[in-house]
């Protein structure tokens, strides 16, 4: 049987689903935690229940690491045109993942 996988309600990570149950929202014990901080601190206020509010230094970080996935593409794009070889864009490629999915994270 084969896991599904999704992204913790919370960072983003990667949860895999067991296939037994209901299917877990959050990576460990600790985003589960802090998404219930979140409700509990939303509560009675006009802040959507579903709004992600980020810090200053989160926001930042968050640019950042998008930036970082459009520099990895365009490395991809430039390789294609310059026709390099295999090794070199599968190099390319696995960067381009591993930036993508740091980027997820919105915490």
């Amino acid at each position: 049987m084969s896991r599904r996988v999704h992204a913790c309600a919370w960072c983003g990570r990667e949860v895999a689903d067991s296939g037994m149950g209901r299917r877990r929202r959050y990576c460990r014990q600790s985003c589960r935690q802090r998404a219930y901080e979140h409700r509990s601190a939303i509560k009675g206020t006009s802040i959507p229940e579903d709004a992600v509010v980020l810090s200053s230094e989160e926001a930042s970080a968050l640019i950042d690491r998008t930036f970082e996935v459009r520099c990895a593409a365009e490395d991809v794009a430039t390789a294609v045109t310059e026709g390099a070889g295999l090794d070199e864009l599968t190099r390319l490629c696995e960067e381009l993942v591993t930036r993508a999915k740091d980027a997820e994270r919105l915490r």
